[in-house]
């Protein structure tokens, strides 16, 4: 079977379990689950092969769900001789469902699909299912079933509509469940892969913050010895905590470049330069660019072409400026694992883990880099998640203010500025969000939204002050919950904290008459405007 590798583990640290990847939308939660028991997690395709997993000797491997169905053709299939291995397996979904296909049992459309919150009926309460209580709460989502069972495998738990609803061949130390034990609706779900990570397969808790910490710190200094490092440095979560990082493992030799486009919010540029450069000493390249970028969004209207501009400027600035302050050996991103995941197989050789071509990600949405620039990757964060960098930040000694931030889209008050940009309305926008973000802050609720911020409409509505007619903008709040970013809901903010910000936008905000509130979720909507 052709290796098509998902993801592949870079020198020094293995995977404690693999997640392999059949197409489900929840395998990158699965691999975040099993990390949160302090145990290290990587996904990989389905199409690993097992000679592959041999050589990677985890002490575990779970199959994740899938679109697919097991009987139909062309449906994902694993290579046979995992069942040999003498690893335990999880499947999940349809990964329970293909390994009772394989080892010979037999699975069918089922009469009744059963899908959202389900109670759970346990037969057997011990090995997978110890500490997962009778009739509790997990999430289904199949339209398959199981018909008959494998030979040696026995019913671990059922529900009022799935009598397979979990599964066990003891001897051979393979399980399956037909529902989602990784979602958060599933309420022992963590009892349940705790189970499996801990007692099944025999793994350690030594995935913890402080031990990536020494274990990047020593491979950059592996990987850099004694060359230049350069780093695009934003501000958010991301580029910050790799700032830190990366000083403190190669100190000098780390160069970061700030590019101020003009549309970040207002006062950020001077903060991050003061708190980076003179609180912590990382020398930051502060580069002055907002005439540049301002004068090619003259006339530009539409939000794809605002964003293709920003990010052609922002990659002659970058050029530019990276062969002024060079030479530099490396250029240091701050790649994370779903990156690494969602770019599977377009350029990671499945026997290093390395890149093999020089690819550039995406500055924060704005565009990539021009390849003959010809730097070498270091890619620290590479094998974290969102919320793991926040912990890495946090440990390294970056403020609240910084790893607590709300996300901020790489084009700035550009998208969040309807229609054509000019520094009247970027000014206008400054005040307003900054008049957001203070009080949902002295409310006490900043860490409980996901973002909070202002967008100006690219039209005028009558307004009264003061007795005399205004003819002025509207601005919209968008203020949204969200786990992730990928779906999210309207935060319902007490009205007298809305009355508030209406107020003081109105009263300070030169130019602006009247604030609306976006009470739209995601899907239908989107977080940002533009």
């Amino acid at each position: 079977m052709p290796p098509s590798t998902t993801d592949a583990p870079a020198a020094g640290r293995q995977p404690a379990i693999v997640i392999l990847d059949f197409g489900s939308q929840y395998s990158e939660l699965i691999a975040r689950r099993v990390r949160e028991t302090e145990v290290f997690s990587l996904v990989m395709a389905y199409t690993t092969s097992a000679e592959e997993l041999r050589a990677l000797a985890p002490r575990g491997i779970i199959f994740s769900g899938g679109p697919s169905s097991v009987y139909e053709e062309g449906a994902p299939l694993c290579d046979p001789e995992l069942w040999d291995l003498g690893i335990p397996i999880l499947g999940v979904c349809y990964g329970m469902q293909l390994m009772v296909q394989q080892l010979g049992g037999s699975v069918i459309a089922a009469g009744r699909a059963e899908y959202g919150k389900a109670p759970l009926y346990v037969d057997d309460p011990t090995d997978l299912l110890t500490n997962v209580d009778d009739g509790s709460t997990m999430w289904m989502s199949h339209g398959d079933s199981v018909q008959a069972l494998p030979p040696g495998f026995v019913r671990l738990a059922h529900t009022e509509n799935t009598p397979e609803a979990a599964v066990a061949n003891h001897d051979r130390r393979l399980y399956g469940v037909q529902f989602h034990p990784e979602v958060v609706h599933s309420s022992c779900g963590m009892a349940l892969i705790r189970n499996f990570v801990y007692h099944i397969c025999g793994c350690i808790p030594d995935w913890t913050t402080a031990t990536f910490i020494d274990e990047a710190i020593a491979d950059v200094r592996a990987q850099v010895g004694d060359k230049r490092v350069l780093l695009a440095l934003s501000g958010g979560v991301d580029s910050s905590t790799l700032a830190f990082l990366l000083h403190q493992a190669i100190g000098d030799q780390l160069t970061c470049m700030f590019i101020d486009q003009g549309f970040m919010r207002k006062g950020e540029p001077e903060f991050l330069v003061d708190f980076f450069d003179k609180r912590f000493h990382i020398n930051v390249e502060y580069i002055h660019a907002r005439e540049r970028f301002i004068s090619q969004l003259a006339g530009i209207s539409d939000p794809e072409e605002k964003r293709k501009i920003i990010g052609a400027e922002f990659i002659r600035v970058f050029e530019a400026e990276s062969k002024r302050l060079g030479p530099f050996d490396y250029l240091a991103q701050g790649t994370l694992y779903p990156d690494v995941i969602e770019s599977a197989g377009t350029g990671i050789d499945p026997k290093t883990g390395e890149r093999v071509a020089v690819k550039i990600k995406s500055h924060h949405n704005v565009g990539g880099l021009p390849k003959d620039l010809q730097f070498k990757l270091v890619e620290p964060l590479r094998r974290l998640f969102k919320d793991e960098v926040r912990k890495v930040g946090r440990n390294l000694g970056l403020p609240e203010e910084i790893v607590g931030r709300h996300p901020f889209p790489g084009p700035g008050l550009a998208i969040r500025i309807l229609g054509e940009v000019d520094n009247d309305k970027l000014d206008i926008l400054r005040d307003a969000d900054l008049i957001v973000r203070e009080e949902v802050r002295n409310a006490g609720l900043y860490h409980d939204i996901w973002q909070a911020f202002a967008v100006l409409l690219p039209v005028r509505s009558v307004g009264v002050m003061g007795d005399k007619r205004t003819y002025a903008y509207p601005i919209v709040l968008r203020c949204v919950s969200s786990e992730d970013g990928m779906t999210a809901d309207w935060s319902r903010l007490p009205y007298d904290l809305l009355e508030l910000i209406s107020n003081r936008i109105v009263n300070e905000v030169r130019g602006v008459n009247r604030v609306v509130y976006d009470i739209t979720s995601k899907p239908p909507g989107t977080i940002e405007w533009e």
